[in-house]
């Protein structure tokens, strides 16, 4: 699903209105899109009582719109303009509309707005809120938002994302055409294909055959984890080359780190406890002819060099540090920075963190929308790393097998969380989900 910024919805308005559809006719259908969804949700409305809050923008006139079409149709109305004087809200409401600032709001939001927001916030208990485009500057919490057109980067990548609730897009005309974005949000129907049923008469060599090498003495259960995760999420063969095998599941070939062979391997996976090892790294990258995933220590070595990927093939998973040591400076604009390091370096890049980006050399992210607090704890990247490398081993797609190795992983976490609380996530756990997650998509 497409993801415009601010400044691309305002332009395909523009051209939307050259073309010939006057803007307060998308203003009239906005309304009208917003009156339809209240009546699928909250019927009757006969029985509902409704405050809208209007600003004094575009977004302020959609709501508007709304009031005006409800006016006959819900048992109370009372619409309140940020330009009014303050008076006494109806605090029976049952639906509260958000339509005060749309996604040109500019923080810090101060004054009559903040007050109006801190109303529509703690005010109404009986309301469910249903925003406007966008929750007023991502501080007010609704239940639902109703958007047009595509959702908006601010409700998919802000760290207030939830409060935009269930979203959902109507279309008020708007040719796709004039819908340009290169960011995108992954949805799990996307990753139906990698997931059709087995052929009956399939063997293990069938699904790939993965090189797991990392964990150096004292690290090695990192390189275990990777090495189990990409056995569950399906390849046919998998060896781990570590200092010391006693910490593997039986399942699980082994090498010696002091003898790496990449004979007969059909996709490589470098840096879970491996260490530092900057020589390793360079001979391992080199050498290889398959696709490559480098994570963790495998960051951290080629980190300060130029090094440079085989394109797509080449797939590196930071978290915001060693994304930093790979650039050389702070992180600064997520989106922006990712695409860049991707064209530049000629790599996919899994910039880990909230809303993980999914970089491609060709200037597309992708957003993962999946993931949980319960995963911020040691080893769930190890888990990314084996299932994004068992994924690849099976697929010819291997942007898709990425993506949906990063949505999987997420989701299991979320499933994860409900069973077993935030706090008590293991690592491995996120494995015994990983079944119902990938249920999910086909």
């Amino acid at each position: 699903m497409k993801v415009l910024t601010a400044q691309q919805m305002r332009e395909a308005d523009r051209r939307t209105i050259e073309q010939g559809t006057p803007g307060d006719v998308l203003m009239e259908r906005a309304g009208a899109k917003v009156v339809e969804f209240l009546e699928s949700e909250f019927s009757p409305l006969s029985r509902q009582r409704v405050v809208i809050f209007c600003g004094t923008g575009n977004n302020g006139g959609d709501g508007l719109v709304v009031g005006r079409l409800l006016k006959t149709r819900v048992a109370s109305l009372q619409v309140v303009r940020a330009t009014d004087t303050p008076e006494p809200v109806d605090r029976d409401a049952t639906i509260v509309v958000d339509a005060l600032l749309g996604t040109g709001f500019r923080e810090p939001v101060e004054g009559r707005y903040a007050e109006l927001i801190a109303t529509i916030n703690g005010q109404f208990p009986r309301a469910k809120v249903v925003a406007v485009d966008i929750p007023s500057a991502m501080q007010v919490r609704a239940d639902f938002t109703v958007t047009f057109a595509a959702p908006k980067a601010e409700m998919v990548l802000d760290t207030r994302a939830g409060n935009a609730g269930k979203v959902i897009v109507a279309d008020i005309g708007i040719p796709a055409e004039f819908l340009q974005t290169d960011l995108v949000l992954s949805e799990p129907q996307d990753f139906a294909p990698l997931f059709q049923p087995r052929k009956r008469d399939a063997n293990k060599g069938d699904y790939g055959h993965v090189l797991m090498v990392g964990g150096a003495a004292g690290k090695t259960g990192s390189v275990a984890m990777s090495g189990l995760a990409a056995l569950r999420i399906g390849a046919g063969l998998v060896t781990v080359a570590c200092a010391d095998s006693s910490h593997l599941v039986p399942e699980l070939m082994t090498q010696s780190l002091d003898a790496i062979s990449l004979e007969r391997m059909t996709v490589m996976a470098i840096g879970p406890g491996l260490g530092v090892n900057r020589e390793l790294v360079s001979k391992l990258t080199g050498d290889a002819k398959i696709p490559t995933v480098i994570d963790a220590d495998g960051l951290n070595s080629i980190a300060g060099t130029h090094f440079r990927g085989r394109g797509v093939e080449t797939v590196l998973t930071p978290h915001p540090g060693e994304m930093a040591r790979l650039l050389g400076a702070k992180v600064g604009d997520r989106v922006a920075d990712a695409r860049k390091f991707a064209r530049e370096r000629n790599v996919c890049l899994v910039l880990k963190e909230f809303r993980t980006l999914i970089a491609f050399p060709d200037g597309k992210v992708w957003i993962n929308p999946t993931g949980s607090p319960a995963m911020a704890k040691g080893g769930t990247g190890d888990v990314l790393t084996g299932l994004i490398a068992g994924l690849i081993a099976q697929s010819r797609d291997i942007g898709l097998a990425v993506r949906a190795a990063v949505w999987l992983h997420g989701r299991a976490g979320e499933l994860a969380a409900e069973d077993l609380t935030e706090y008590c996530v293991l690592a491995t756990d996120l494995l015994t989900y990983l079944p119902r997650a990938i249920r999910e998509v086909i």
